[in-house]
């Protein structure tokens, strides 16, 4: 394999007019693959079956005796915030659980936040003259949507190794006050599948902030998506904001969305008791009680964290070798070209490819026109610009595995043709 980077011209062009036979090659074929988005495969979705029969109409009341059949419980009944306290790693008193869905969560939490401030406000968010947001880039594109949507302005942040850039984030958090939050995903981070440090979320806990009221949207939606036996380590968020002065400063989430059901699963935050009383009195207005047919059955299908645990290493079963493709063909077909770079994530639902600068968009065009669809190029960052054009989310966990190579081959003929065109225009 070749560093195209040392060839001549006529080398390249020879080599491009062998790409573009393989191309047109793939366009005959009238394919028609998605890895657009993460989705759990069919595969992984039957490994949750036995919810189907967790429940029955004898056995619908709670430990409590309390018939989920009925109004009540805002909070979610307690085996259901017990399960996601030890998911969580904190106290039940210290979580709400809710419907299906951990955006809705957020997209309510902010929106509340629009219309009544959060605990620590002097006012509610929606009437101050600007509202701005962390967004750790590339990062998750409902994120920024719901910036997007509610008029909240989002301020870009580098992503490194260990996490956002930390030295940026103090910054600008001492000396601004309209920066009211920042969206972390600390474990396998979407798209990148970074693990925030200990270092990144001691300083998250402790940094001096202008704004009384910020807050840390913390999406910890892959902390049971392990692709490896031996997890890595992530610190407790809510203890280090307590332990640092700061209990009110985190909002965590999570939900079981890509552990049972997309569709049906089940949401749940958590955050400081006072947070959790002032959510609740607002909650309590704006509903009478959550599904709790559904927490119930998912307790009894779940049970513990350490049968989740044994559960989700089914899924890894069925999804590592998802990944071990990708990350084999990217570094056959692309290897020492010195045309791109990507991610070797150790659990979640994505692999991060960076292309040439000025590259990405071009290669999500390409690909889609031979029925390849990735996700749309500056979708991982605010107002989905990515300031680079480099950036592209691979998403492998629904495509079969032939059709995962098929498409991870067009992909690699993309970013080889347009890396070629951009070295023959310098």
């Amino acid at each position: 394999m070749t560093d195209l980077r040392t060839l001549d011209r006529t080398e390249l062009e020879n080599l491009y007019s062998r790409l573009e036979k393989q191309y047109l090659a793939f366009k005959s074929k009238n394919l028609a693959l998605n890895m657009s988005r993460g989705k759990p495969s069919p595969d992984q979705l039957e490994l949750s079956s036995g919810l189907f029969d967790s429940l029955d109409a004898r056995t619908n009341k709670t430990a409590d005796n309390i018939d989920v059949r009925n109004y009540g419980g805002v909070d979610g009944i307690r085996e259901a915030k017990e399960l996601f306290a030890e998911i969580f790693a904190v106290r039940p008193s210290e979580v709400i659980v809710g419907g299906n869905s951990s955006l809705t969560m957020m997209y309510d939490t902010i929106s509340r936040a629009l219309l009544k401030g959060v605990r620590d406000s002097e006012l509610p968010w929606g009437k101050l003259p600007q509202i701005k947001f962390l967004c750790p880039s590339p990062g998750y594109d409902r994120h920024f949507a719901i910036c997007e949507a509610l008029g909240i302005e989002m301020i870009p942040i580098d992503m490194l190794d260990d996490g956002p850039d930390m030295d940026k984030i103090e910054e600008l958090v001492r000396k601004d006050d309209t920066i009211k939050g920042i969206w972390c995903v600390p474990k396998y981070s979407n798209p990148g599948g970074i693990i925030y440090s200990d270092e990144v979320v001691d300083r998250l806990a402790m940094m001096e902030t202008k704004a009384a009221d910020f807050k840390i949207f913390w999406d910890d939606a892959y902390t049971v998506h392990h692709l490896t036996d031996n997890p890595p380590h992530l610190k407790n968020i809510l203890q280090a904001c307590s332990k640092a002065g700061h209990a009110d400063r985190v909002f965590i989430f999570a939900s079981t969305s890509k552990v049972t059901f997309p569709g049906s699963g089940v949401a749940a935050m958590a955050a400081s008791e006072a947070n959790i009383k002032f959510i609740l009195d607002q909650l309590s207005v704006q509903m009478i009680g959550p599904d709790k047919i559904n927490q119930l059955r998912h307790v009894r299908f779940l049970k513990n964290l350490d049968h989740i645990n044994e559960h989700m290493k089914k899924h890894a079963k069925l999804i590592k070798p998802k990944f071990d493709l990708v990350l084999h063909e990217l570094e056959a077909q692309l290897g020492d070209q010195r045309i791109a770079s990507w991610s070797n994530p150790k659990g979640g639902y994505f692999i991060s490819l960076n292309t040439l600068d000025g590259c990405a968009a071009e290669v999500v065009k390409r690909a889609a026109a031979v029925g390849v669809k990735l996700t749309k190029a500056g979708a991982t960052f605010p107002y989905g610009k990515d300031p680079k054009d480099r950036n592209i989310r691979i998403a492998p966990t629904f495509p079969s595995l032939a059709e995962l190579k098929m498409a991870i081959d067009v992909l690699c003929l993309c970013v080889q043709m347009v890396s070629v065109e951009k070295l023959l225009t310098n």
